[in-house]
C-alpha cells in the first residue's frame, strides 16, 4: 500500500522538482512553458508558496512512499478556487485519492464550489462529468481547457 504525504514546498530541495516538471509526458498536458532549471524552479516554487498563503488555498508537494510524485492543491484563479493535481505518470493511479483529499480540504475551507481545468490534450473524464455541476470549454493563458465545476458537498 502506498503512503501519501502532502508537504510544504519549503521542506524539499527545489532541484528535486526539475526531472518531474520537465517530463515530456507531463508537460504535454500543461500550459506550454520553458524547460525548468534551478532558477526557474525556485521562482515557480516561490509562486506556489505565495498562493499557499492566500485564504482558502493550500498547495503541497505530493510524496508517495517518501518519493516526490508531484504537487497538488487548491489555488485561486480569476476569483475562483481551482483544484490542481500534477503527478508523475508512474503515480497516476493515486490521483483519485489525492482528489478526495483535496475535496476534504475544500470542505474544511467552506468552499461551496471548486473548478478543475484540463488542457485540451486530456480526454474527458467521465467520473468528473458525472459529479460536475457544469462542464464547459474555457480559455486560460491563451490555451483551451475543459472546465469542470464541482459542488464541494456533492463531490
Amino acid at each position: 500500500m502506498n503512503t501519501i504525504e502532502y508537504v510544504k514546498f519549503v521542506e524539499l530541495d527545489p532541484a528535486e522538482f526539475i526531472p518531474l516538471l520537465n517530463k515530456e509526458k507531463l508537460r504535454k498536458h500543461l500550459i506550454d512553458h520553458a524547460l525548468f532549471d534551478v532558477e526557474l524552479v525556485k521562482s515557480w516554487i516561490a509562486s506556489k508558496i505565495e498562493v499557499d498563503a492566500f485564504d482558502g488555498c493550500k498547495v503541497r508537494a505530493v510524496l508517495v512512499n517518501a518519493n516526490l510524485a508531484g504537487w497538488c492543491g487548491i489555488q485561486l484563479e480569476d476569483g475562483k478556487y481551482e483544484v490542481a493535481i500534477v503527478i508523475d505518470e508512474s503515480y497516476w493511479g493515486i490521483g483519485v485519492k489525492i482528489f478526495q483529499d483535496i475535496m476534504v480540504w475544500a470542505k474544511d475551507f467552506n468552499h461551496k464550489t471548486v473548478f478543475i481545468h484540463f488542457l485540451y490534450t486530456r480526454p474527458e473524464y467521465k467520473f468528473l462529468r458525472k459529479i460536475a455541476k457544469n462542464v464547459s470549454q474555457s480559455e486560460l493563458y491563451g490555451s483551451q481547457f475543459t472546465t469542470y465545476e464541482l459542488e464541494v458537498d456533492s463531490a
